[in-house]
């Protein structure tokens, strides 16, 4: 608590903190619609787990870079000249943006789309296991909280209180095990490079050099599956909103606010899931929908009204 008594730490204001945390229910919601319209591309219209995330990652790339030059006037190889950020610049779109999107949807793929949302939220467990060790510090009560609250909530959300509906394959469990991890990584591992930087340097390099990474693999050439208006209309989707801004708005976030706040917070990603089958796939909205709700909804007001921000 800093003299004037705001909510303050690191040089980060009230303002500033809620602005992180709207950035990062906005990504996370887009998310949720992400998921869902992945399920359909993936096991609708036949596409691969590889085009879908290698030519995702291409295009949302260039569209990152083109708009941090329209925006910041800026060089965007000023990331290159200095050797410690280049090495975590690639680590990051390797370990990071790559891993987190391709293990996601193989699991999508293998499973589906709510099993997906689960083991990948496991992340805040993660998130504040890794940070309490390497700080050597028990996790503070209301991080515990936040983090039962967070995956209670997304578990309530995605079984509707019942773990039979999550007979998944042992490939999708192992795939949605490493989206969890992946997803923890990148969304420490690049905070120190968002603060030097901005947010869509580092996401568009991250995001173009994981698809050309993959792109040797899969080259985006080689599609497979079946093409439609609703196939096109959900891709342009997946690109723009479930990509381009989900990203933008989840790892600039974390310029304003904590890795494992933005880790848990990120849990209002199946609730989006939720509103979205509602609204286009008729889903029904029951109890257990209600109670998941309100965990993760708590959990966002808990975060927000931290004192030490």
């Amino acid at each position: 608590m800093n003299k004037d008594g705001s909510k303050r730490k690191a040089g980060i204001s009230l303002k500033e903190r809620n602005k992180g945390l709207l950035m990062v229910c906005l990504g996370a919601s887009m998310w949720g619609g992400s998921g869902v319209a992945g399920q359909y591309l993936l096991q609708d219209c036949g596409f691969s787990t590889e085009w879908l995330v290698v030519s995702r990652m291409l295009l949302a790339g260039v569209i990152f870079l083109a708009a941090d030059i329209c925006l910041y006037k800026e060089n965007i190889f000023c990331v290159w000249t200095d050797r410690k950020d280049a090495k975590e610049i690639l680590l990051f779109s390797i370990l990071g943006m790559l891993a987190v999107q391709y293990t996601y949807f193989a699991c999508i793929k293998e499973g589906n789309a709510a099993a997906a949302a689960v083991l990948q939220y496991l992340m805040p467990i993660i998130i504040v296991g890794y940070t309490a060790i390497t700080v050597r510090r028990f996790p503070q009560y209301l991080e515990i909280l936040c983090a039962a609250m967070a995956v209670g909530g997304t578990i309530l959300l995605v079984t509707h209180g019942s773990l039979d509906s999550l007979a998944i394959s042992p490939l999708a469990l192992f795939w949605g095990l490493a989206s969890a991890v992946a997803a923890a990584f990148y969304t420490m591992q690049p905070k120190r490079l968002i603060r030097k930087w901005r947010p869509t340097l580092v996401v568009g390099w991250g995001m173009l050099l994981g698809g050309l990474a993959l792109s040797g693999i899969c080259p985006p050439w080689q599609f497979s599956g079946s093409w439609n208006d609703m196939a096109e209309l959900i891709y342009a989707y997946i690109i723009v909103f479930g990509t381009v801004v989900a990203f933008g708005c989840y790892l600039g976030s974390i310029k304003y606010i904590q890795p494992a706040e933005a880790g848990m917070l990120g849990s209002l990603e199946p609730l989006a899931a939720i509103i979205f089958s509602m609204m286009f796939l008729g889903a029904s909205f029951g109890l257990m929908d209600v109670l998941g709700t309100a965990l993760i909804l708590g959990t966002v007001f808990l975060l927000a009204r931290r004192k030490d921000g």
